[in-house]
């Protein structure tokens, strides 16, 4: 009888065992429930306020008030009631409105400190003054 060279020893291998072992460890992770003792805690979920529109606020509403003693808001002719009324609707919806009181170099004064009290009976807040050439 011939004898074999020692220097090729016999090994088992190992990688066809180690993927089968992995894969029944996956296995059971994926097919077993976890228990989480945490699902009898109670928990306050914060409600929600009053919803709001999320539309873009409205840019400054321009007030003019001419030479005549005409009212226009943003270009648009209205009488006094009107511009009121429109602005008490608007800060309504945009309690924050802004609105800009602009009359021209020769109107009245007293046009103009009218149309602020109407302004300001409307309810809104910010106001600002201007001149117009």
């Amino acid at each position: 009888m011939r004898k074999r060279q020692d220097s090729e020893a016999a090994t088992i291998n190992l990688t066809p065992m180690i993927d089968v072992v992995f894969l029944l460890v996956i296995f059971f992770m994926v097919g077993s429930k976890f228990d989480n003792g945490d699902s009898g805690v109670q928990v306050n979920v914060p409600g929600t306020g009053d919803m709001k529109s999320m539309a873009r606020l409205p840019d400054e509403r321009i007030v003019e008030v001419t030479a005549t003693g005409s009212i226009t808001l943003d270009g648009t002719s209205v009488t006094g009631d009107q511009l009121t009324q429109t602005l008490k609707t608007q800060r309504e919806a945009y309690p924050s409105l802004k609105v800009a009181v602009r009359g021209e170099q020769n109107s009245s004064f007293a046009q103009v400190a009218e149309v602020l009290q109407r302004v300001r009976a409307a309810g809104v807040q910010q106001m600002g003054v201007a001149t117009k050439r």
